[in-house]
């Protein structure tokens, strides 16, 4: 902005402020009037001493740049006159007001006053939080422009639209920011527009899906309305019996209801007796219930005028069904008022035979279980005592199983022999016992029945063995048997006694010795045997034979220089060589292999060089 421009309106407030100032600009217009229009020589013009200032660019310029008309005539243009909007900043407000209506010459930033008047565009163009303020961090989310809710002549007396808020009420009506929930308000977990509208806050729509509590809390006379004068006496709550979504019709709760039904089953209020209900003199409870009225859950036939028949005719009450037994009794005379079923036959007055009724329609029949027969029901059962029942085998078709199986009949007993032969292949419907028996059907081993008690086991003087029956013998050649002496318990002699089985033959070694110590059950012969006691020579050159040490069949042999035994010399006494051994005596080298033939400078025993 021009100097001169500025200059006079630092001398408009300053004349505003002193009136001595004032007096001097007056005298400076005057001047003007009187005087010629001056030359741009004429703009040493010292304004100061009327109280203007210039500054600037200013200073150098003509009088008729700012003044309008002659010398010192008119007042200064506006500063558009010169300063074109087109010199404006780019980042400038869009203004179409002239500068000076914010700016002043003394001090061009920051603005004196702004007016809002003439600013072009929209609130957000400026007030973008960066040339000037913005929405604040606590602004409630809106799409709208400022101006759609303040003005700018007073920002904070706006006007509120609803219609672009982003987000739910409470966000902003939490008692805080705005207004909340009003303490008679009643108890929901609903959102605020699920009932209210921001056009017509009252009356609401109302949904009941998020209220919480009973119906009571509300609808009790003051805030909602309550049961009406004539509603039934009950103390079941509202939504017992009402929907929220369909007050009427409601379903009904007898449990909460005080007093008797004929309060109000008595044909005004509701439906009472029907004209073709039985003749009793029972209250409606006493039959029916309020849960399920029909069919009655106890008839009391003691209140019940009239015979069986006046009611049981198939009209007010059931009669005889479609597959009733055909009989000429009464009612009476089988059923019972107070326990209709099971009811007393009279047979007697029965016409047919008995599967005429007996047929699993009309009455039992056979079961799944019944033995499968050709017999009539008469064959076996009488009408008197039905069970136990004469049973006659040769009407019976199928397999004695079929019956026998511990269900319909008696089965096996517990000891039974184990075998999947059928009864019949050992036993007679006649003459059950004694029974024949066949070994191969049999599904065990032998001493599962031949244990003693069940079956014959084993006599006391059997081979004492571990081995199964069948290891040995036939089912259908028990004897000879087949032998397997790896089962066998206990020594040889036990059995090779000669009584049991075979002994020792007259010509055996004279021995103690148990069989296995030289013979084996795989192979009798030969025999092996190895000495294994401390006093056998076993360190010799050669094997000898058991004749070498044994003259005769014995197992005890007498040491031929017993004094010496039994080192070597006990048998070696008669081969000693005084001179070969230094002329020692026996007795002092009577261990031969422990005094010198060891190893060393020395020959063993098992030497060939021995002699």
């Amino acid at each position: 902005m021009p100097r001169s421009v500025r200059s006079a309106t630092r001398f408009s407030a300053r004349a505003a402020i002193h009136p001595a100032l004032l007096g001097l600009l007056l005298l400076a217009l005057l001047w003007a009037i009187v005087t010629p229009p001056a030359s741009a020589a004429d703009a040493s013009f010292d304004h100061l001493s009327v109280g203007f200032v210039l500054d600037g660019a200013h200073r150098s310029a003509a009088c008729e740049g700012c003044h309008a008309g002659g010398r010192f005539k008119g007042t200064p243009r506006r500063c558009d006159s010169c300063h074109g909007v087109a010199q404006m900043p780019r980042d400038h407000i869009p203004a179409g007001r002239d500068c000076q209506s914010c700016h002043t010459t003394a001090a061009w930033a920051p603005v004196a006053r702004f007016d809002h008047g003439s600013v072009a565009g929209r609130c957000a163009a400026c007030h973008d939080g960066r040339r000037a303020q913005g929405k604040g961090a606590r602004h409630f989310a809106t799409g709208d422009d400022c101006t759609q809710c303040h003005t700018t002549s007073n920002w904070n007396l706006g006007r509120f639209d609803h219609s672009n808020v982003q987000g739910n009420c409470a966000n902003c009506h939490n008692g805080v920011q705005a207004s909340g929930k009003g303490a008679n308000h009643f108890t929901t977990s609903r959102g605020c527009d699920d009932c209210h509208s921001t056009r017509g806050w009252s009356p609401a729509r109302f949904d009941h899906a998020g209220v919480v509590g009973n119906c009571t809390s509300c609808h009790n006379g003051v805030q909602a309305s309550a049961k009406p004068a004539t509603h039934f006496p009950t103390s079941a709550p509202c939504e017992e019996c009402h929907s929220t979504n369909s007050w009427l019709p409601a379903r009904f709760d007898h449990a909460g209801v005080v007093g008797n039904c004929t309060q109000c089953h008595n044909n005004f209020n509701v439906a009472g007796k029907s004209a073709s209900h039985s003749l009793t003199s029972n209250l409606c409870e006493a039959c029916h219930t309020t849960s399920l009225w029909s069919p009655v859950t106890r008839v009391d036939h003691n209140e019940v005028f009239g015979s069986c028949s006046s009611c049981h005719n198939g009209v007010t009450a059931t009669g005889k069904n479609s597959g009733h037994i055909t009989t000429s009794n009464l009612c009476e005379d089988c059923h019972s008022a107070t326990t209709w079923t099971p009811a007393k036959v009279d047979h007697a007055q029965v016409s047919g035979s008995c599967a005429s009724c007996h047929n699993g329609t009309t009455a039992t029949g056979k079961n799944s279980g019944h033995i499968a027969s050709t017999s009539l029901c008469g064959d076996c059962h009488t009408s008197d005592v039905w069970a136990p029942a004469r049973v006659d085998h040769a009407q019976v078709v199928g397999s004695c199983s079929s019956c026998h199986n511990g269900a319909t009949a008696e089965g096996k007993p517990s000891d039974h022999v184990a075998t999947n032969a059928e009864c019949d292949l050992c036993h007679r419907t006649l003459a059950w016992l004694p029974a024949s028996f066949d070994h191969s059907s049999v599904g065990s081993n032998c001493s599962s029945c031949h244990n003693g008690v069940t079956a014959t086991g084993k006599d006391a003087t059997h081979i004492a063995t571990s081995t199964e029956c069948g290891s040995c013998h036939g089912t259908s050649v028990w004897l000879p048997a087949r032998f397997d002496h790896a089962g066998v318990t206990g020594n040889c002699a036990s059995c090779h006694n000669g009584t049991t089985a075979t002994g020792k033959t007259s010509g055996h070694f004279v021995t103690s010795l148990e069989c296995n110590s030289c013979h084996s059950t795989s192979a009798w012969s030969p025999i092996s045997f190895r000495h294994t006691t401390a006093n056998y020579p076993g360190d010799h050159r050669a094997a000898l034979s058991c004749n070498s040490c044994h003259r005769s069949n014995a197992q005890s042999v007498p040491w031929p220089y017993a004094a010496y035994a039994p080192d070597c010399a006990a048998c070696h006494a008669g081969d000693y060589r005084p001179g070969e051994h230094r002329n020692a005596s026996v007795s002092s080298l009577r261990n031969c292999s422990g005094s010198c033939h060891r190893p060393g400078p020395e020959h063993r025993v098992s030497d060939r060089s021995w002699d």
